[in-house]
């Protein structure tokens, strides 16, 4: 056993200021609200805070193609008009809308993810969290699902620069579609999706009959559920299957989405889980000792997304939290109870016994096909992603920044970053 596990975390407050529009259910300021929870239960002090990086164009094309990518760095509000083949082309319009600082956002997000692997392939902590990142949904050329640059795709490729075998594991309601996709052919990675799947529920993919193809045979699980799943059940079939997983695959990282619209109440989730059974199953996942990336994901009630991940990140600490959230700057989001925890729901639960037994043997099957840990011949690892090549000495400070960057450079009052642990009254009554 560590004797204390080292974590970093990733945070950026441009990522919620983002706004999809008036009616759509992604929002992107739960991320604020959950920032403002970590530091408000002082957790922040027992982590590691980094700023992440923006991913550059060329980071994004390391999984996207180049005129995807392009095509997100170049498309605005006011311009989308002007291409109605693209947006068509890359599937940007009504889920995934064209909104102010997009570009940005992925890149933050996605930049995010990146550098939390590298910390762990670096071995400069245990675990990684980016709350932020956890887009599944994103394909290699089209936006899906409100993701528009799949940064867990990238994160894993990082990964798989220093593992032979990277296990990915998805309990967000909705199919982990993208990622399973992009690893549909290869057994050096392990995709594991717990979701919803029938009726016309997005993305429509994700039977327990997926297993993946080619070299991939029997490395994509599949766990499809039916409304109404509650604690008892979602725990009991996720500990059999992932630590039969572990047992089989011997993975050398493990990448973490916890969505957290499957947490009952949510606005397009349709499970009983409460934070309690959510958190279990990161608990769970923390055991085996392995290096961990944990990102965030579905969630569209904000105050519960807020309070899941925050609980989350103590479970990641060992930190047992007080129900009773203390004063912060979104206090008045929790009322009328003040309390952290969320009670499971009481949606019908359509999962029997035997369906989730049939869907239990069924999954365990397919692993016994495979050999113990798969050989990988593993190549010399290329170095970390390369930035753009310029000596930042040789320039002129002043013109290599434009006032935007320069702006963005300056410590915010509500943000600690490492090194800025000591000024602790920050969070006054406002």
């Amino acid at each position: 056993m560590r004797s204390k596990d080292k974590i970093s975390y990733f945070y950026d407050g441009d990522v919620g200021n983002v706004y999809f529009g008036p009616n759509h259910p992604m929002k992107p300021h739960r991320l604020c609200m959950t920032h403002h929870l970590v530091l408000s239960y002082e957790l922040h002090k027992k982590m590691e805070i980094y700023r992440p990086h923006k991913a550059y164009p060329v980071e994004l094309a390391q999984f996207h193609s180049a005129d995807y990518v392009e095509f997100l760095h170049r498309i605005t509000p006011d311009t989308q008009h002007l291409f109605p083949n693209e947006m068509t082309k890359y599937n940007l319009g009504e889920d995934c809308p064209v909104f102010e600082n997009l570009f940005e956002f992925c890149q933050i997000y996605a930049g995010g993810t990146l550098d939390a692997a590298r910390r762990l392939n670096n071995q400069l902590c245990d675990i990684a969290i980016n709350w932020a990142g956890g887009l599944h949904h994103a394909k290699k050329c089209e936006a899906s699902g409100f993701c528009y640059i799949n940064d867990l795709v990238l994160g894993i490729l990082e990964l798989l620069k220093h593992h032979a075998r990277v296990l990915y594991i998805d309990i967000d309601v909705h199919h982990g579609d993208g990622v399973e996709e992009a690893f549909y052919l290869t057994d050096r990675v392990m995709t594991v999706s717990f979701h919803k799947y029938g009726d016309l529920f997005f993305p429509g993919t994700g039977d327990v009959k997926e297993i993946g193809e080619k070299e991939g045979k029997y490395y994509a699980i599949n766990v499809p559920l039916k409304d109404g799943i509650d604690d008892s059940s979602f725990t009991r079939l996720f500990k059999t299957i992932i630590a039969k997983v572990v047992e089989t695959y011997l993975p050398g990282a493990i990448v973490l989405q916890c969505g957290a619209d499957s947490l009952a109440g949510d606005r397009l989730g349709c499970f009983n889980l409460s934070s309690d059974g959510h958190a279990e199953c990161v608990r769970f996942v923390k055991k085996f000792n392995l290096p961990l990336l944990v990102t965030g994901g579905g969630g569209y009630t904000k105050e519960n997304v807020a309070r899941c991940w925050a609980f989350e990140t103590g479970v990641l600490l060992d930190t047992e939290l007080p129900n009773e959230i203390p004063d912060n700057d979104y206090i008045e989001f929790f009322k009328p109870d003040y309390s952290l925890k969320i009670p499971g729901g009481l949606i019908e639960n359509f999962n029997s016994k035997s369906y989730l037994g049939n869907i239990k043997m069924n999954v365990l099957e397919n692993l016994r096909y495979i050999q113990h840990a798969p050989s990988v011949q593993m190549h010399e690892v290329p170095p970390d992603f390369y930035l753009p090549d310029f000596n930042e000495d040789e320039q002129n400070p002043d013109e290599r920044m434009d006032q935007h960057t320069q702006d963005k450079q300056i410590q915010r009052d509500d943000e600690y970053y490492e090194g800025d642990n000591d000024n602790d009254n920050q969070m006054d009554d406002s």
